[in-house]
């Protein structure tokens, strides 16, 4: 088994307490595996509308192009193919973008293309299509099909929005069956628990990731859309 560094200077206490982390990684990660195959093995999900959204064109150079209609059906670029729309913090009560939504769509920006070899991926939002294209120039968003619902009840149906306009972040997988149905096969919110309120979601950043190999860990930093 190759060592973790090839450092001489390492004591016998951080050899052992090393050895003891390593051993926990590997438990954290194949416990990671089990709760995938339990997600992967949910039975088929429920029917859901063909929700109506509006898409602006991609890229940065769009300029005023118009936005279209598209449906949620129509999300799906091909056959077995499943859908994630991540709902973006962003219009009505929350008049502002979220920062942690931001940070997050900029890591899916980034690998968007990687992401499309395997499923259809779409951000979704309450705010209207100039001010949701106004923030995607701001952010250098280029591969990322954004799309606008604040007249549909797509984000209150999927639990991202309540009744008086209140957003919250949330990613949701779907499905299309042969016949077209669209199905809801999962949605996860940060909010796990009454004690977990931004954590059920983490996986989806590797910013808190890289944070949590540091002695400093993550600490209480939160990002800003200022930089």
């Amino acid at each position: 088994m190759l060592r973790h560094t090839r450092l001489d200077a390492e004591s016998a206490d951080y050899l052992a307490a090393r050895e003891e982390l390593r051993l926990a990684e590997i438990e954290l990660m194949r416990h990671r595996e089990r709760v995938a195959a339990q997600r992967r093995a949910l039975p088929p999900g429920p029917p859901v509308d063909d929700y109506v959204f509006l898409e602006g064109p991609a890229g940065l150079d769009s300029g005023d192009a118009p936005v279209r209609e598209v449906t949620l059906s129509e999300l799906f670029t091909a056959p077995d193919r499943p859908l994630i729309v991540y709902h973006f913090m962003y219009g009505k009560l929350q008049t502002s973008p979220c920062p942690m939504c931001t940070l997050w769509i900029d890591g899916f920006n980034g690998i968007a293309h990687h992401l499309g070899r395997n499923a259809d991926f779409a951000v979704a939002a309450a705010a209207d299509p100039p001010t949701l294209r106004q923030h995607s120039r701001n952010r250098g968003w280029d591969r990322l099909r954004l799309l606008s619902c604040g007249d549909s009840t797509f984000k209150y149906d999927l639990g991202s929005e309540d009744k008086d306009g209140e957003q919250d972040s949330t990613v949701s997988v779907f499905t299309r069956d042969g016949d077209g149905t669209v199905r809801h096969v999962y949605s996860a919110h940060p909010r796990l628990a009454d004690d977990i309120a931004e954590r059920g979601i983490d996986l989806l950043a590797p910013v808190w990731h890289l944070l949590d190999l540091t002695p400093r860990g993550r600490g209480d930093w939160y990002p800003s859309i200022d930089y």
